[in-house]
């Protein structure tokens, strides 16, 4: 599924855009996988019922994080981001220590429909269930047939720290790849799609093993604006109260 051949080849130039990009390390792989694969893979997927757990701060986010189970192509594709060799790559390219989380937890599929947003956020840090799994990267393969700009739906980037902002496009068999730290806010305005179409997406996460935790675990941060005042006001309480309910339940987020 993966044209590694290709990205190898061009693995210097990756490396490079990622390294140097601002706000943060970022970079965007166009032609990830073979063209005739992987649009026979997008036109066999379905449509995603499960919503995502973004509450407030999402609409019309749908997710499967186990999309290798509906096999065939969608194997072949997982078998790919989890091999050695794209380790290998992912490693080389970003200068970070990490691996795939073969389970895909909070990744997979995601899917949004009509009028989909997610609001700009920091990820959770460590792992919920391996607390030694510090998130390192973000990848996201971008499955946006004929996707023009006027639809919408481009990776919005801004730190936290220094306000510096940018965007990534989000086209067909674009791989974008991320640093994950505190900072490194991220999100999309609400969509446009043609009708019956969803903003499409693979998302895989990247680890590196902390024998000890480096800094204090965390869930997801939200940046609202204070114009809404409610969301605000629940963007301030989202951190306390998640890990109130920790307590209490698991995550449902790995079931899908």
């Amino acid at each position: 599924m993966i044209n590694f051949d290709f990205i190898e080849a061009n693995k210097e130039k990756y490396r490079n855009e990622f390294l140097t990009a601002k706000p943060f390390p970022v970079v965007a792989v166009d032609g990830l996988c073979y063209e005739d694969k992987i649009t026979e893979l997008y036109n066999s997927i379905p449509e995603i019922e499960t919503a995502s757990a973004d509450y407030v701060f999402a609409k019309n986010k749908f997710e499967k994080s186990k999309f290798w189970t509906m096999g065939g192509l969608f194997t072949e594709l997982y078998d790919d981001l989890t091999s050695k060799r794209f380790e290998e790559w992912i490693k080389y390219v970003t200068k970070e220590d990490v691996f795939i989380d073969t389970e895909f937890y909070g990744g997979g599929i995601h899917q949004g429909k009509a009028k989909s947003f997610l609001d700009m956020h920091a990820d959770f840090n460590y792992h919920p269930m391996k607390e030694t799994w510090f998130r390192n990267l973000n990848l996201l393969l971008y499955l946006n047939k004929d996707w023009k700009k006027e639809y919408g739906g481009e990776l919005r980037l801004e730190h936290a720290e220094t306000g510096d902002k940018t965007e990534v496009d989000v086209p067909f068999n674009r791989l974008a790849i991320m640093l994950c730290r505190g900072y490194t806010l991220h999100g999309y305005d609400p969509i446009d799609f043609p009708e019956n179409t969803f903003r499409t997406s693979i998302a895989a996460y990247a680890y590196t093993i902390h024998e000890n935790q480096q800094e204090s675990a965390r869930t997801t941060v939200w940046k609202v604006e204070k114009s809404n005042p409610i969301k605000y006001l629940i963007s301030k309480i989202w951190v306390p109260a998640v890990k109130l309910k920790s307590k209490f339940s698991k995550s449902k987020t790995a079931e899908h």
